[in-house]
């Protein structure tokens, strides 16, 4: 899995082919990217993948690029928990709006 640098996607505009937001609990998202032929999360220092904070951290942070996609995927570990069946193995896709609010 290829590491995007958030500083080397800052320093100037990229275009992504494809950002997938992964939210989990908590407020914690990490954003996994396809650009070209790499495919990989976005990391904040060479070990540690970044953590976005809220979808408009994420929207700020990648305004200044061209996303051709995006989507949000959501993954909770409470479903087994509270008595509902096991999750699918495939987390569902949902759109996910680049647009920053007015």
């Amino acid at each position: 899995m290829y590491k995007f640098h958030y500083r080397d996607i800052t320093s100037r505009p990229v275009n992504i082919d494809y950002l997938e937001v992964q939210s989990y609990e908590m407020n914690m998202y990490l954003v996994f990217l396809i650009i070209g032929d790499n495919a990989g999360l976005v990391y904040h220092g060479s070990d540690k993948p970044m953590r976005f904070f809220s979808a408009g951290h994420i929207r700020e942070a990648f305004s200044h690029c061209q996303v051709e996609k995006s989507v949000m995927k959501h993954d909770t570990p409470y479903d087994e928990m509270i008595g509902n069946p096991p999750k699918a193995l495939q987390a569902t896709a949902l759109p996910f709006s680049m647009t920053l609010p007015y």
